[in-house]
């Protein structure tokens, strides 16, 4: 997530309890098995008949049905247009994706989240009026990248492209010393946000304590700064 996605999360409504999903590829039944899982209700929409009922055998939805997202009608047959919240989840058809998502936003649903496949079709669904845009291919390679070349980071969470709050494994060097010795604010300009302890993340350690090779730790800052511990 980043600043630009603010306006659009601060207005979701956080009662909110219905979501409809329009296509069942991998992203869409994704993200309808997680919203079922959550206790949410869920109408998804495909128009392929078997990723429809697919989707009901293996009851990752409260309800699916076929349907052409292309034709506004029978969007508003379905009661599509009366959601809050709508994910197009067609990723891999543009044309489909974009005129599915220029039909729910002309029909006033306040809430469009659209899946794109590319940077162009990125652009093209933002035209459309796409309240907000997710890329999951890029994003995925990207963490795979950072994953590959910083093996030593096991998660990662970009607040903007200069700063980040990422866990990493504790560095050989910091082993047996402790985070006053360390000093990583006047050494690297990071604060330390949690470490790892018999599984768990204790937040805000005490400053005596010792970190141990093999633990995690959980810093912000800055990536140049980030990209300074000798991991």
């Amino acid at each position: 997530m980043n600043l630009s996605s603010l306006g659009f999360f601060r207005s979701l409504r956080k009662d909110n309890h219905q979501f409809a999903v329009i296509g069942l590829g991998r992203f869409g039944r994704s993200v309808c098995s997680t919203l079922h899982n959550f206790g949410y209700q869920v109408l998804a929409t495909d128009i392929d008949e078997k990723r429809v009922s697919q989707a009901l055998t293996e009851e990752i939805v409260g309800h699916a049905l076929q349907l052409d997202s292309t034709e506004p009608a029978a969007l508003k047959e379905a009661g599509i247009f009366e959601f809050d919240t709508v994910i197009v989840a067609i990723g891999n058809y543009v044309q489909e994706s974009i005129i599915t998502t220029l039909n729910v936003k002309e029909a006033g649903v306040p809430h469009v989240v659209a899946k794109a496949s590319s940077e162009v079709h990125c652009k093209l669904l933002r035209r459309v009026g796409a309240d907000h845009v997710v890329f999951p291919e890029y994003e995925a390679g990207c963490a795979l990248a950072r994953t590959l070349t910083k093996p030593s980071i096991l998660d990662r969470f970009d607040l903007d492209p200069d700063n980040s709050i990422v866990e990493l494994i504790v560095p050989d060097e910091f082993h047996g010393r402790t985070i006053t010795e360390l000093q990583l604010r006047n050494r690297y300009g990071l604060n330390l946000l949690a470490v790892s302890q018999d599984g768990k993340f204790q937040i805000n350690p005490d400053p005596t304590k010792r970190l141990e090779r093999g633990s995690a730790m959980v810093v912000i800052g800055c990536n140049r700064d980030i990209n300074r511990l000798p991991i």
